[in-house]
């Protein structure tokens, strides 16, 4: 039987959190919106003795419980104390988008009805700074489509049947965006040749083949993935062993869209000749100011 996996869902509002449930529970979810904090505890219980059709829960907990949020802290101290493992995921997006999406729905925030949304806002952000600390998964969507968070959510809380392996993400990024919060391993490929400097390369992006040839041209370059397949070669099988189910590799440059994004396909593809449940994202590429890119896995879908 699979283990029991319990997500504590919260966040700022207008950030996602109904569209995280919602696929959640297409993805096997016991899902219950608005919960209580004071509640977890004795529902988890509930849950993990009710087999497998309550073995995956999802609870989405936040302001809009007033009082009732300020006991959450409590609560996940309690599930620590039953030895309950459970996941934080802290849903986000800068105010100027949440600002936006409450004007297109016609809302108000719940702290500030009738008053300005940015009042609400501020107010929110400091009663959630707790947290969003403490959380596991940080997932910011402001420039998410729904169609992206799905993905998402997919690689991260799909539950892996036994004898099908772990589920390993490779993830390209910018470190002047942040380093990625649920990455278990993080490269930094910054001293790698940058196309940006060339003026040819500089609008497209690590997947276009000429970029591409010209980071693989130096010998830095080889020299660097030799170790970097062998590091992860051998983690990954003792990973596995340790009954580790996910495992996140981010592979940053400068602003995610040249260096990290070779480096990131190059293992993707290394892996996935191994075998390996794999996939590839590059979280900040189209946030720099893109102008040609190729996307080798869109080729092959249409191909099939």
């Amino acid at each position: 039987m699979e283990a029991f996996r319990l997500l504590i869902v919260t966040g700022m509002s207008g950030a996602g959190k109904t569209q995280v449930l919602q696929a959640l529970e297409d993805m096997g979810y016991l899902c219950i919106d608005n919960i209580p904090p004071v509640l977890i505890p004795k529902l988890s219980e509930i849950c993990r003795q009710g087999g497998e059709r309550t073995n995956r829960v999802a609870l989405v907990v936040d302001i809009r419980g007033g009082e009732f949020f300020e006991a959450l802290s409590s609560s996940l101290d309690r599930l620590k104390d039953m030895k309950v493992d459970f996941e934080i995921v802290f849903m986000d997006a800068t105010d100027e988008t949440l600002i936006r999406r409450y004007k297109e729905s016609r809302r108000s925030h719940p702290l500030a009805p009738d008053g300005l949304i940015t009042t609400g806002l501020k107010k929110e952000r400091q009663i959630l700074n707790s947290v969003r600390h403490k959380a596991d998964f940080i997932i910011d969507t402001t420039n998410m489509k729904t169609a992206s968070l799905k993905e998402y959510l997919k690689t991260r809380f799909t539950q892996v049947d036994e004898g099908h392996g772990m589920a390993i993400t490779v993830v390209s990024f910018g470190f002047k965006y942040g380093i990625p919060l649920d990455a278990d391993m993080v490269w930094d490929v910054r001293f790698l040749p940058n196309p940006f400097y060339i003026p040819e390369f500089r609008h497209k992006t690590g997947r276009v083949k000429a970029v591409n040839e010209y980071i693989h041209s130096f010998e830095v370059t080889d020299e660097f993935k030799k170790r970097f397949f062998d590091t992860v070669d051998f983690l990954v099988p003792n990973y596995e062993q340790e009954g580790k189910s996910q495992f996140i590799v981010a592979v940053g440059c400068t602003g995610g869209m040249h260096r990290s994004v070779a480096m990131a396909e190059s293992l993707y593809s290394h892996l996935l000749e191994k075998g390996y449940r794999v996939s590839v994202e590059h979280r900040d590429m189209m946030k720099n100011n893109v102008e040609e890119d190729f996307n080798p896995h869109e080729i092959k879908t249409l191909g099939n």
